[in-house]
């Protein structure tokens, strides 16, 4: 197989593959649909409530795909991705408006060097700026034009304080964000982990946001929070990085499966 985007030393690369990030999954969604623009076309195109496992696995299988998998397997799903997107379009917005791109692959970006620097370890500040211009990849594999993204880290700053002083949760996105942290039909296995869930993603979103979606929180929860987030950070850069790694591993074999059938990889998504 040829070479990938990245090599194993890329900063984005010890980032993204820390499963850890998983549990910031309801966060980065929550901001994102925390944009009017996002949530109509959420609202209207998506059946996300109704089968969060499959719009799971399509989001896993991209990212990993373009971070991890070879050049031709991120072409092959950043296309897949891209099609369904084509599609994803009405009164107002489409999904592949530079903004709305730019906007979603942010919270990716932010959620990530939050929750790893907050659990993993701190990144200097050439490993935060390179970081941050890899994660470019995945809003222009997709289309999004390069000068997009904001310059460096001190451009996305400031443009990142103000999506969240300026962002007001639509109805549409108050609807998709109550059907995340309430799902119905989660599989029976899951469904003790409901209420993790809803206690991590609400208590990390940045409070404007949170305001936003009329989510309560409180200083104890807080402080319940910031001691769980401080016990994670002693026990889990400790464990083995193959386990570390495992979810990672998990859906790249699981799109490279999808690849040997010689079929979409999203074609069963939708």
């Amino acid at each position: 197989m040829d070479d990938g985007l990245f090599d194993d030393a890329a900063v984005i690369r010890r980032v993204a593959r820390e499963g850890l990030l998983l549990a910031g999954g309801g966060r980065a969604t929550l901001l994102q649909v925390a944009h009017p623009g996002v949530a109509q076309g959420v609202y209207d195109h998506s059946d996300f409530a109704e089968r969060p496992l499959d719009r799971l696995r399509t989001t896993m299988n991209y990212v990993y795909g373009v971070l991890f998998g070879t050049r031709e397997e991120a072409r092959t799903i950043s296309r897949a991705v891209a099609a369904i997107h084509r599609r994803v379009t009405g009164p107002g917005y489409h999904a592949d408006d530079p903004d709305l791109q730019v906007w979603v692959n942010a919270t990716l970006y932010e959620t990530a060097v939050v929750l790893y620097q907050r659990v993993v370890r701190p990144l200097t500040p050439a490993e935060l700026e390179e970081c941050y211009q890899q994660y470019s990849v995945l809003a222009t594999s997709i289309g999004c034009p390069e000068q997009a993204w904001p310059a460096d880290r001190a451009a996305f700053d400031r443009y990142w304080t103000h999506m969240i002083d300026t962002l007001e949760v639509s109805p549409e996105g108050k609807a998709i964000g109550d059907a995340l942290m309430w799902p119905k039909n989660l599989p029976l296995a899951l469904r003790p982990g409901k209420p993790v869930n809803r206690f991590l993603t609400i208590g990390l979103l940045p409070a404007p946001i949170r305001a936003g979606y009329r989510y309560s929180w409180s200083p104890l929860q807080q402080r319940i929070l910031d001691g769980s987030l401080t016990a994670s950070a002693v026990v889990y850069p400790r464990l083995p990085l193959k386990l570390r790694a495992g979810l990672k591993d998990h859906y790249l074999k699981d799109l490279r499966k999808r690849f040997a059938r010689r079929r979409s990889p999203l074609a069963a998504d939708g």
